[in-house]
């Protein structure tokens, strides 16, 4: 065995065959799947994914495969599988196709334990997804765990992807996985480059047939780099290799330890393929003072090369990339560190911004990490550890790990935080690079795609591509990135020098500061057709400096030129390619000819006829590095955010039109309501089954003098068919205070008796929704809410003041991220300060309900039992209330229009499920814990376990824990709690005021002071917990019922893991939390 025959080497496969039209090329995946799993090998233009889909196609028996459409994670095992095409057994692998779900996994767990399977225990199952859908799967793979030795091998090969709403954008989630494969026991192998993932696929499918395991890799970059990779194993070479592994690995006793079993799996494979992989590798100077520790396969590939080329040039510093993180053995590593390290510096990925400002958590890295070295006897003193925390969000280059290495050299490393204007550092390339930006649905999106394959037919060089989605600027950008070098390339980050970078809309450079990313002397290419005297009007002010200062040469395209073709789009895409092609020198006979094969040739024809005449060089004058910027503006991002792995989806709705209608219209429609095909509804915008409810009481609780107003508000159900159960929750479809919007209205120059006419949410094709303008401003437009940044953005479109236009774009960029934060964070902007602030934009009125999000309804738990008030529904709200930094006092739109009604105002409410259920025996325990209004759900249980026990059933206790400020002013429902207590209905109350003394008491204290009941009720008689109100007690009360857990464990003589056993009770519904 070994790595394929040198015949294999010197070929490069490439697609079989292209099409003749240019849009069968994906804008992301410039190489087309081979059309047979077996024609995969050798030397070939392919992306990890394939690969990794390849190696579990072939030696699985089933694909349980979970990925969104978009992801593409499974195209390729769907494909081979619906053409019957064979596994390495000869047979057809079955690829079940399943979504992401509570419960995940229970189709793996049922089928690698089916009587069939556990008697043909050396055929693998394959796991395709990401670490989204990795946690859901958490309680199916730890019962995998606990009854591995009975099932036929199981691997995941996941995807280290995640949507971050926080940050906005997809990212790189190995804490999730880290997490999980702790918690399950699970194995968890790394790649660290394209170049390595068919061979840790390998290795993890090996690896399973000692524990369950995963294998992970990039899914943001890494798995989506079609690039070229030279030692790729075709489907009979795995077969083989992977036979001879298992073949050895006989010949290890069974009785050894997993991590002996696995390091002996890894062995054989280096034998095989003639490589020296290892759990822990080192790279770096012989002997270092500092050491960074990485995990994941853009943190080693980068640390890695940059630690290399630091060495090179003396300074002692090196990195260990992490392959085998769980079962992490601390010999391994002892072994790969380096013995003259003076500190050592781990970079553990923890999941936001909170967990690494945070200095009470530690990455899960660090804690493997520092117990090793401070248990090792390999020093006499052992070196410090440090932990380098940063988000799933981060993104790296070669300059972040520059400073790092840096900063870790010297003897007084503290900082832990990455600067944003460090100094550039580039790593070495031999070759070219060049960027493509477009709006993500432009006639010649892929047209980068379609210059990569040409590219790659030069046999002397590598090639890699790279696409990205952002979805936000411009409503949908793509970039696109081309590497191309004699040498192996591995460069998981975005090109920082571009020799050329295409703009395809000039539009762009308003959103992105593309002259950032190429290098001094480089060219940019405008695809546009700009009169010399629009120059200083079109291109931005910033723009035109860096032209200056960084001596790029300027050309533009023009496309927008009559000629006589079919297809005009084809035409400016072929011209585009043309002059791409023409400036970077390529060979153009043998160049144009391979582009007549892969497009419309009579495009290609007429667009080298034009090329001549529409592809100038701009003289940049001198001058323009001497005009000024304007104050405040903003750093634009220099790279696409990766939002998404397609097209914006709005480009993809057809939306219809909004009009503003006149009375007599209306009134037409509404009289004649069968020709007009219209009817009455209530809420007609609202998708839920609503109600018409009126006040019955509306009363304070806190005194007048408070800082809080809590209030206790009463509906009257008699007669609207509202049903409730207990725990559910009331959603209310508050209205904007209506002397604000005849205040905006009056601003806005708007008729608030003009009638607006917008298609129906549920049926938009076939009817309307009529209001008027004052209306649909109270009822249904948020114009008082919350702005996103979407709305930043898509206001730019409708200003006539530059300045105005260049804020907006850029506060909705990813470089306005601070200036956003303040706005909704710091200054609670709404929407109308934004529309009175940035004036210029008066969007018509028709587009602004568009803009502006509907109005949400707000959902508060209820307070009270159907069964003992059959005709009302009870609340409990505390109207929020704050300052701004401009000291003006802001109260929450729903709280505000509750706590100003009056009795008998009518108000439209409908309910919403809830987790906070009861559990169905009367007498099983309850213990709940209440922070304010967060009591609201257990005044319901209080009062229907009350009303059982008046029907002769037996109830089990109540422990109820309350926590507030002060007693005398928020003992919320304080004389029902003592009467329940008086009673015999609650069993337990644990008031916790935790100002009314000199040292602060919280409910957990109380559950602490208390905490053998909670053993009795909740542990030993198996009550169910619940938590309602705030987020911030759920650490705290937690840590209390695992001591419970443990205590009642530890009694019985019985080891407990408490934190599994409190998710398995959450699994249950057996430790609800409601907290937000």
């Amino acid at each position: 065995m070994g790595a394929p025959s040198n015949t294999q080497q010197d070929q490069t496969v490439l697609p079989a065959e292209l099409s003749k039209k240019a849009t069968s090329i994906s804008p992301l995946f410039p190489f087309a799947l081979p059309s047979s799993i077996a024609a995969i090998g050798g030397p070939t233009y392919t992306t990890p994914q394939i690969l990794v889909q390849q190696v579990a196609y072939s030696l699985s028996d089933k694909v349980f495969a979970y990925s969104p459409e978009t992801f593409a994670l499974d195209c390729a095992v769907k494909q081979w599988a619906l053409e019957k095409q064979e596994n390495v057994s000869g047979k057809v692998t079955a690829v079940n196709v399943l979504e992401t779900r509570l419960g995940a996994g229970s189709s793996l767990l049922g089928y690698t334990f089916s009587k069939d399977k556990t008697s043909q225990k050396e055929l693998p199952q394959s796991v395709i997804a990401s670490t989204a859908t990795l946690t859901s799967m958490q309680t199916a793979l730890n019962q995998l765990s606990l009854l591995y030795s009975i099932s036929s091998p199981v691997v995941a090969h996941i995807a280290a992807l995640d949507y971050d709403v926080q940050a906005e954008s997809l990212v790189a989630d190995y804490a999730s996985a880290i997490h999980v494969a702790r918690e399950t026991g699970l194995g968890l192998i790394s790649s660290v480059s394209s170049h390595e993932t068919q061979h840790m696929a390998l290795f993890a499918t090996l690896a399973a047939t000692v524990l369950p395991t995963v294998h992970i890799y990039d899914g943001v970059k890494v798995s989506r780099e079609s690039t070229r990779v030279v030692d790729v194993l075709d489907q009979s070479a795995l077969g083989k290799l992977s036979a001879a592994v298992l073949k050895e690995q006989k010949e290890v006793s069974t009785k050894a330890d997993q991590l002996t079993r696995v390091s002996q799996i890894l062995q054989s494979l280096n034998s095989e393929l003639g490589t020296a992989y290892s759990f822990f590798e080192y790279e770096g100077h012989a002997t270092p003072d500092a050491v960074l520790v990485v995990f994941g396969s853009v943190e080693a590939s980068l640390a890695t090369q940059v630690a290399s080329t630091l060495a090179k040039s003396g300074q002692k510093v090196g990195v260990i990339a992490v392959r085998l993180i769980n079962p992490f053995s601390e010999a391994h590593f002892i072994e790969a560190l380096p013995k003259s390290v003076k500190r050592v510096v781990v970079l553990g990925q923890v999941q936001d911004q909170t967990l690494v400002e945070d200095e009470t958590t530690q990455s899960v890295l660090f804690t493997d990490v520092f117990s090793a070295v401070i248990m090792s006897d390999a020093w006499a003193l052992p070196p410090p550890v440090f932990d380098f925390k940063y988000p799933r969000a981060q993104e790296w280059s070669p300059k972040d790990f520059a400073w790092i290495f840096n900063k870790i050299q010297q003897s007084t490393f503290v900082d832990t935080t990455l600067p944003t204007d460090s100094s550039n550092f580039e790593l070495v390339r031999d070759g070219a690079n060049y960027i493509f930006w477009d709006l993500d649905n432009s006639h010649s999106a892929n047209s980068p795609a379609i210059l990569a394959t040409l590219l790659a037919g030069d046999a002397t060089k590598n090639v890699s591509f790279r696409a990205t989605y952002d979805n936000g600027p411009q409503a949908g950008v793509i970039q696109s990135e081309i590497r191309t070098s004699p040498k192996v390339i591995e460069a998981p980050y975005h090109i920082r020098n571009a020799d050329l970078t295409v703009v395809q809309d000039v539009k762009l450079l308003s959103s992105y500061d593309v002259l950032a990313s190429v290098r001094p002397g480089g060219t940019v290419l405008l695809i546009a057709n700009i009169a010399p005297e629009d120059y200083e009007k079109k291109l931005p002010v910033e723009f035109r400096r860096s032209l200056v200062s960084r001596a790029i040469n300027l050309f533009t395209l023009n496309v927008d030129v009559e000629v006589q073709v079919e297809d005009t789009d084809a035409f400016k895409a072929a011209l585009s390619q043309l002059a791409f092609l023409q400036l970077i020198g390529a060979n153009a006979p043998q160049l144009l000819m391979s582009l007549l094969n892969v497009t419309n040739s009579a495009a290609v024809y007429a667009a080298a006829k034009e090329l001549e005449k529409s592809l100038l060089k701009i003289e940049v004058p001198k001058e323009w590095a001497e005009v000024e910027v304007a104050e405040n503006t903003f750093a634009l991002p220099v790279a696409a955010a990766s939002t998404s792995f397609t097209i914006n989806d709005a480009k993809l709705e057809i939306e219809t039109e909004s009009h503003l209608r006149t009375p007599q219209t209306v009134g037409q429609a509404l009289s004649f309501k069968e020709a007009f095909s219209a009817k009455s509804s209530l809420r007609p915008d609202l998708a839920m089954k609503n109600f018409i409810v009126k006040v019955k009481e509306n009363k304070r609780l806190t005194p007048a003098y408070y800082d809080r107003n809590v209030f206790h508000i009463e509906f009257d159900t008699t007669g609207t068919g509202l049903q409730y159960n207990i725990g559910e929750a009331l959603g209310v479809h508050a209205q904007n205070d209506p002397a604000q919007v005849l205040e905006f209205i009056h601003w806005y120059n708007l008729d608030p008796e003009a009638i607006v006419e917008v298609p129906s949410r549920e049926d938009p094709e076939h009817s309307l929704e009529v209001r008027t303008v004052f209306q649909s401003l109270v009822q249904n437009i948020d114009i008082f809410g919350r702005p996103p940044k979407k709305f930043y953005e898509s206001l730019a479109e409708y200003t006539i003041d530059p300045e105005q236009k260049k804020q907006l774009t850029t506060i909705g960029s990813a470089e306005g991220a601070a200036e956003f934060k303040r706005r909704a964070e710091v200054d609670f902007v709404t929407y109308v300060d934004i529309l009175q602030e940035f004036n210029s934009a008066r969007p018509p009125f028709y587009d602004l309900i568009k803009l502006v999000s509907p109005m949400k309804r707000r959902e508060y738990s209820i307070a009270s039992a159907q069964v003992v008030n059959p005709n009302s529904v009870h609340l409990l709200i505390v109207e929020v209330e704050w300052f701004d930094s401009k000291n003006r006092r802001r109260v929450g739109q729903s709280t505000r229009y509750l706590s100003g009604l009056t009795i008998g105002s009518e108000v439209t409410v409908s309910v919403k499920p809830s987790v906070m259920k009861l559990p169905q025996s009367s007498t099983a325990p309850l213990i709940m814990a209440g922070l304010g209004t967060g009591l609201a759900p257990f005044r319901a249980f209080c009062q229907y376990r009350a009303w059982q026990q008046s029907q002769g059933l037996p109830i089990g206790p109540i422990l109820l824990y309350m926590g507030a400020r002060h007693q005398r002013e928020e003992y919320l429902y304080g004389e029902e709690w003592e009467a329940y207590k008086a009673a015999g209905i609650i069993t337990l109350l644990g008031t916790a005021f935790s100002r009314d003394q000199k040292e602060k008491i919280y409910i957990q204290d109380r559950m602490r002071q208390s905490i053998d009941q909670i053993v009795q009720s909740f542990v030993k008689d198996e009550g169910s917990f619940y938590l309602c109100g705030p987020t911030w007690p759920v650490p705290d009360v937690a840590a209390v019922l695992m001591e419970a857990l443990a205590a009642e464990g530890q009694a019985r003589g019985v080891r407990v893991d408490a934190r599994k056993r409190l998710e398995e009770l959450k699994d249950h519904e057996r430790y609800v939390l409601e907290v937000y």
